[in-house]
């Protein structure tokens, strides 16, 4: 997904405040956690840019899909203990008392059917009490189709251009990044396809109220997409 970005990543999504979110999300984690540990896993980490501010309060680690990311993840914190899995069917042999999926990477799994396994298979890693807080896509009725979007980084060594126009198939989302990148190297073009599934509420809800766990809906969460909290039986 992220193959030909990746080293571009935290240039291109600079904006993210994960400090901020990370103190919004300990807050949540504190009301709702009923385990008596400490111990998270990041689902779809990316490059780990909550991974130093969510361990001030937690055992982090991280698992993504992509290697490329996982690379740059590893590199920023060589001390953390990365997985290389996807959200739907991974396994590891531990539990954990918080599991987060960030950033409407949960859209990746495509289908409703994916939905539900990944949500149960990151219930299955949860600790009796235990948390998992998921942060959706965007839904079918607010993403509009045929909107240009363009994004700039302007710093003294590094300059990107990237610029797509929204589309759909059926259900999907379908993000087309055209890149334009110019370092010292010289200027790179390159592109990258996104599909991300277009859910409604009800489909999260009904996914986590299968997985049996307590589900909460904040329709605002961190950066106005909304999350999911659901909070496993501690019997």
């Amino acid at each position: 997904m992220f193959t030909k970005s990746a080293h571009f990543y935290d240039a291109i999504y600079g904006f993210k405040d994960y400090e901020g979110e990370s103190k919004q999300l300990h807050a949540l984690i504190q009301q709702h956690k009923h385990s008596n540990g400490s111990t998270l896993l990041d689902v779809a980490c990316g490059t780990g840019g909550h991974i130093p501010f969510l361990g001030v309060h937690y055992q982090v680690q991280g698992l993504d899909l992509d290697d490329e990311l996982l690379a740059v993840a590893r590199a920023r914190h060589p001390d953390i203990l990365f997985h290389q899995g996807d959200m739907a069917d991974f396994e590891l042999a531990e539990r954990f008392d918080v599991i987060t999926c960030l950033f409407s990477a949960i859209g990746y799994v495509k289908t409703e059917e994916r939905l539900r396994q990944a949500i149960q298979t990151m219930s299955d890693h949860l600790s009796p009490g235990g948390v998992l807080i998921v942060e959706p896509w965007f839904s079918p009725d607010v993403w509009v189709v045929g909107r240009p979007h363009m994004l700039n980084i302007d710093e003294p060594d590094l300059k990107i251009t990237r610029m797509n126009v929204s589309e759909r198939e059926g259900d999907l989302a379908v993000i087309e990044f055209h890149y334009l990148v110019g370092t010292a190297e010289g200027i790179d073009y390159f592109s990258e396809r996104h599909e991300l599934a277009l859910f409604h509420s009800n489909s999260y809800i009904g996914a986590f109220e299968a997985a049996y766990l307590q589900t909460y809906h904040d329709p605002e969460g961190l950066m106005g997409r909304g999350l999911f909290v659901g909070v496993k039986s501690l019997v």
